[in-house]
């Protein structure tokens, strides 16, 4: 006992100076402030930032009004044996008597087209009409009920750096939400199919084969693109792209009006020309599309419109000049190729276009009533 005594005493003064010197200064206030130091349950958590909220409550909005389509083609073997194959794409109901926008290379060739909702029921769709030009396709289910539908925004109040949101069916994944910006406007891209498109959306919301047709939309819920394409063949490198939606409300506006679909056609091929290069051919340097061909018989040619008189070498390019230098289409400025493309994009055929040119050291307005293409469905 009296060895255990000594230790005893030490053993209480040891404790008494590592509480006054830790615990008793220990500022638990600090600890309050912060929260528990534990982790509280999931069901705990009921509340989101207001992005994430954002990004829940436009989901919900949209997603019942976004479809998945089947088309199938039928092909040809090396043994002449005709064989189906599916592809697969996106679209969304414009309102709820089953009309559905997508893009025409969704629906192109098929010779059935099969229509999921998100409730997984599915229909045979037919088509309605196309704009090959644009890439759009619009087509048509008959549910027998009224089914949710978009909202259509305004794609020409669009900036770099805004919030969008991309639903669709990548790989068959139905009903998948990708969020992102808008990375860049105005872009023209080459599809494989050679075919040129204009004026279009570039986005880093994840867009992977599948999302063809389906909604891009913004912060408010407003679709403002449908996505098209992506950059490469093998999937999302966080550049996609997606054609307006002002181009597809033309082709709507059309079909509502005359019960078909039809592309307004002008007939001439330009370059943008300013600054310098402008000065140089005696043009003015604040820009505009220099003419570098005129089809015959087209409406550009019925108007008066002139194309190039000679061919020049400016550095390293090749240009026809001589033409009509266009300043201003329906009285906005040239600011790029995408001016013209953009007032295209809301006339149909047998529409009027006021186009502003220089011409012979002046300006002049020429009138030109646009010709229409023949529908491709």
């Amino acid at each position: 006992m009296r060895v255990l005594r000594p230790l005893f005493w030490a053993a209480l003064m040891v404790a008494a100076f590592v509480y006054i010197t830790s615990v008793a200064h220990f500022d638990f206030a600090r600890v309050r402030s912060v929260g528990p130091l534990w982790n509280e349950p999931a069901s705990a958590a009921t509340s989101y930032s207001a992005d994430e909220q954002n990004n829940i409550d436009i989901y919900r909005a949209a997603r019942d009004a976004t479809v998945n389509i089947t088309s199938r083609v039928y092909r040809e073997d090396w043994f002449f044996q005709i064989y189906p194959q599916d592809g697969t794409g996106s679209g969304f109901l414009l309102n709820p008597d089953g009309e559905i926008l997508t893009n025409n290379h969704v629906v192109q060739g098929a010779s059935q087209l099969t229509v999921k909702l998100a409730d997984q029921k599915e229909y045979k769709a037919k088509v309605l009409g196309t704009d090959p030009r644009a890439d759009l396709a619009l087509i048509q289910i008959n549910p027998g009920r009224k089914l949710p539908s978009v909202r259509l925004g305004d794609s020409d109040t669009l900036v770099v750096g805004q919030k969008v949101l991309a639903i669709g069916n990548p790989f068959g994944f139905e009903g998948t939400l990708t969020t992102g910006v808008v990375s860049s406007l105005g872009r023209n891209i080459q599809t494989e199919e050679n075919r040129r498109l204009e004026g279009m959306i570039q986005t880093d919301a994840a867009i992977n084969p599948g999302n063809s047709g389906g909604p891009l939309l913004d912060s408010r819920g407003n679709v403002i693109g449908i996505n098209t394409a992506i950059y490469g063949s093998q999937g999302n490198i966080g550049i996609g792209f997606a054609t307006p939606i002002n181009r597809a409300k033309a082709m709507l506006e059309e079909f509502q009006k005359n019960g078909h679909i039809s592309q307004p056609t002008l007939g001439i091929r330009t370059v943008y020309i300013a600054g310098d290069l402008a000065e140089e051919l005696r043009l003015p340097a604040s820009g505009g599309l220099l003419i570098q061909s005129v089809e015959a018989g087209s409406a550009a040619e019925e108007s008066g419109l002139r194309g190039p008189t000679r061919t020049v070498i400016v550095g390293m390019y090749r240009l026809n000049i001589g033409g009509d230098f266009i300043t201003s289409v329906e009285g906005q400025p040239v600011t790029g190729n995408e001016t013209l493309q953009r007032v295209m994009n809301r006339k149909r055929g047998g529409d009027m276009l006021e186009l502003t040119v220089y011409r012979n050291g002046k300006n002049e307005k020429v009138r030109v009533h646009l010709g229409e293409a023949p529908q491709v469905i």
